[in-house]
């Protein structure tokens, strides 16, 4: 199907783009990558009458150090996060989370800040930008302000960035030396998460000083398992015991097509033991 018409922005600056946006109100949409809008509209399951393209904005791309934080532009691509040696070091869990988005061409053209905001709860990224403490920072009429990742999704597709806002950046405290892997479930390569669980841990002479986990698609947004964070910490990767039974604590995960809610919460179990094992290095 072909999209109804609108009429097509291309800003080369943040203030143009906010400017635009404003002028637009509710009748205008934000194009990133495009991976999520543009199936949208061509389905004509949106009709705006303007689109604002964010690609030409070179202030909203890139990755980089910033003291004790990574910062990553919004307009980033998942390819250019899954490369990146910065992140590698510094966030490994989500270098390896952008790894693992969709397929190359998705990866090339799709962006960071663009899947973030579309907050799909079974998209591969906002579980370890949670487990790693991100901040999310967000520009709008009123200037600049930073949310914490906690704070930033509020619901299925609904996160904290406010009419009349963008998202900029996402600064992530360096997790320098500590081991990252995200493990993810799905009947057909290339498919959205059935389950999938992002672990970020630290090793101190041999045992489990510190973990951070995330988990995806088990609930309306991305959820923390704090109850397994808290029960690895001492454990030696040759015997974490029953620790990562309690990842389905507090989840809702759906029901669908690829399994009922008690078929995922068995599967974060499952998951999370692999992935706390392979970011261990076990």
């Amino acid at each position: 199907m072909i999209p109804a018409s609108f009429e097509y922005l291309a800003p080369t600056s943040l203030a143009d783009a906010l400017s635009a946006l404003a002028e637009a109100g509710d009748e205008g949409k934000v194009l990133a990558g495009g991976q999520s809008l543009l199936p949208v509209l061509r389905m004509r399951l949106n009709a705006p009458e303007k689109v604002i393209d964010l690609g030409r904005i070179e202030e909203l791309r890139g990755i980089r150090e910033d003291g004790d934080h990574l910062v990553i532009g919004a307009m980033t691509t998942h390819a250019d996060v899954a490369a990146s040696d910065l992140v590698w070091e510094h966030a490994a869990v989500l270098a390896d989370a952008a790894a693992e988005v969709a397929d190359p061409q998705i990866r090339h053209r799709g962006t960071i800040g663009g899947a973030l905001v579309h907050a799909d709860p079974a998209g591969d990224l906002g579980a370890p930008v949670l487990a790693l403490d991100a901040e999310f920072v967000i520009a709008g009429p009123g200037g600049e302000r930073t949310v914490a990742a906690a704070d930033f999704f509020v619901d299925l597709f609904e996160t904290a960035v406010e009419d009349g806002e963008l998202l900029t950046a996402i600064r992530i405290p360096k997790h320098t030396g500590w081991g990252g892997h995200y493990e993810k479930f799905v009947r057909v390569a290339h498919q959205w998460s059935i389950v999938a669980v992002a672990a970020a841990v630290r090793v101190e002479d041999g045992a489990i000083a510190e973990a951070k986990v995330g988990l995806t698609n088990m609930g309306s947004t991305p959820l923390r398992a704090a109850a397994v964070e808290s029960a690895l910490v001492g454990r030696s990767t040759g015997d974490l015991g029953d620790a990562c039974s309690a990842a389905a604590d507090g989840t809702n995960p759906p029901s669908d097509l690829n399994g009922d809610a008690e078929y995922r919460k068995h599967l974060a179990t499952v998951l999370t033991k692999r992935a706390v094992l392979a970011a261990a290095g076990g």
